[in-house]
Order: structure tokens, then C-alpha cells, then sequence
């Protein structure tokens, strides 16, 4: 059996202040992040700034985020808030699912495809 090696756990209540709330609402688990600037403020809380460095690489969504940083979904919602809020990041909603393709255009396609040969 292999050792897991030993990590600082944080209480998510420490990581979130104390609150029950984000100061920004509308961040779903496919909200995709994003670091907006080149240098992150030095005044950025330990945590904030593992998630801003995490994201200074290119985008995750919230969900994969919270995954690298081994917390839950709902403490990183309030730190990327609390980023988006100072500007650090920037959020985008998620892209929503593609309605679904008519079957009868697809066959209508095919025959057409056939018909080519």
C-alpha cells in the first residue's frame, strides 16, 4: 500500500471568511475562470492566490478548479467571486448544451451524400 503524503488541511469555512454567501451570484459548477491579469495583487489571501495561479495557464471551470485545489465546489465559488469582484479573473458562463439535430435533416443529408456517388 502506497503512503498518501501528508497536506495542510483547510476548513472550507476558513477558506470562504466566514460567509455564507459569494458577493457575486450567478457562478454554476461549469462556470469557466480565467485569470485576467499578468501579476495578481500581493494583498491576495494564500488561497486566492493558489486559485489565481492555477488559472494564469489558461481556463477551468469551477468544478476542476475546486479539484486541483482540493476543496469543495461551493468554497470556490466565494473565492473566484471574490476574484472577479478585485479583477483578477473573469467569469463566463457555461456554454449550454446543443439542441438536439432533427433526424429527419440528417436522413435527408444522407440520401443527398449517397446520391454524390
Amino acid at each position: 500500500m502506497t503512503a498518501v503524503p501528508r497536506r495542510r488541511m483547510v476548513p472550507a469555512y476558513l477558506a470562504t471568511g466566514g460567509r455564507s454567501r459569494p458577493g457575486t451570484d450567478g457562478f454554476e459548477r461549469l462556470t469557466v475562470l480565467f485569470a485576467d491579469r499578468a501579476e495578481p495583487p500581493a494583498e491576495l489571501e494564500p488561497e486566492h492566490r493558489r486559485l489565481w495561479e492555477l488559472l494564469r495557464p489558461g481556463a477551468l471551470t469551477v468544478v476542476e478548479a475546486a479539484a486541483h485545489l482540493r476543496l469543495p465546489v461551493s468554497a470556490t465559488v466565494f473565492l473566484a467571486a471574490d476574484l472577479v469582484e478585485a479583477g483578477c479573473l473573469r467569469a463566463r458562463a457555461p456554454i449550454p448544451r446543443a439542441q438536439q439535430t432533427d433526424r429527419s435533416i440528417v436522413e435527408r443529408l444522407l440520401v443527398g451524400l449517397r446520391a454524390l456517388r
